[in-house]
């Protein structure tokens, strides 16, 4: 690697608040990591729901258009959305584009104990009303990069050698790095990318000034107007292992529409999503 690849370090570090009571019912809590007021900063990510269920889950089908939903599940079991059903497990991830619309969720409410993180990811442009498509990237047969100490699940992008095939409209990593106590690993990252880390356990030292970052924090990395690729190095300087997500993607530069489940370009664009949803022409997933 070059001398003069500029090296990545944390722009802004949040401290988020504690869980509160969602929208599914009192046993279900959520941390609102990004919401789509940040999306300036937080471009091409729209939202991140950290959800956590101890129960039921009064959920049900629910539209989406305009967008793509990013759900990884970080414990507990839960049922898939494709429609051949089965069950997700821990690490599975599963990658739904709304596109010209969907509704997916569970016909019924779901009992049980989870955890699960749900991003929302813009589409392009001209991809902002693509037909959906669902994309299943089962932990267990993820690509993984191995260093000593290290162990970096590879769910979409690439990570050192390692290049994931999970289609994207919008260039994106998306990798689960858990480090050992005292091992370190180096992502590159194109410059053109906006990116952050969300700890699980442990804590994180990022860059050459090794700033930390725990649980309930959402660190993001600082912008680069220069190079063609940068490097981020992550470091695990505790006395605990470290399991970090790693979330970069191309910034798209292009304001969006947003009013409850639906994405635009425009406001127009959410009445018309509005008026294809209750006209009963968007896809169940």
């Amino acid at each position: 690697m070059s001398q003069f690849v500029l090296e990545r370090t944390l722009g802004r570090i949040r401290t988020l608040p504690s869980p509160s009571v969602g929208q599914f019912g009192p046993d279900h809590t959520v941390v609102e990591v990004i919401t789509p007021a940040e999306w300036r900063d937080a471009d091409p990510f729209i939202l991140l729901m950290d959800d956590r269920v101890e129960g039921r889950l009064r959920a049900g089908p629910h539209p989406h258009a305009g967008f793509e939903t990013v759900s990884f599940l970080v414990h507990g079991e839960l049922g898939a959305e494709n429609q051949a059903g089965g069950t997700l497990s821990p690490g599975d991830v599963e990658w739904t584009t709304a596109g010209s619309g969907i509704v997916h969720g569970p016909d019924r409410p779901i009992d049980g104990s989870f955890r699960l993180l749900q991003l929302w990811l813009t589409l392009p442009k001209h991809e902002r009303w693509t037909e959906p498509d669902h994309q299943l990237v089962p932990g267990g047969s993820a690509l993984v990069r191995r260093e000593p100490g290290a162990e970096v699940r590879v769910y979409s992008g690439t990570s050192g050698a390692v290049t994931s095939p999970t289609r994207n409209r919008v260039p994106v990593n998306l990798v689960d790095v858990r480090l050992e106590p005292g091992a370190e690993v180096t992502e590159v990252v194109p410059a053109a990318y906006n990116g952050f880390l969300y700890v699980i356990e442990g804590e994180v030292s990022v860059g050459p000034d090794q700033q930390r970052l725990v649980p309930g924090q959402i660190g993001w990395l600082n912008r680069v107007s220069e190079g063609s690729d940068t490097t981020l190095r992550l470091t695990n300087r505790a006395a605990v292992p470290l399991r970090v997500l790693f979330y970069a993607g191309e910034r798209q530069n292009t304001p969006i529409a947003w009013y409850g489940p639906f994405i635009g370009d425009t406001r127009a664009d959410i009445a018309r999503s509005f008026e294809r949803y209750q006209a009963g022409t968007f896809r169940r997933i």
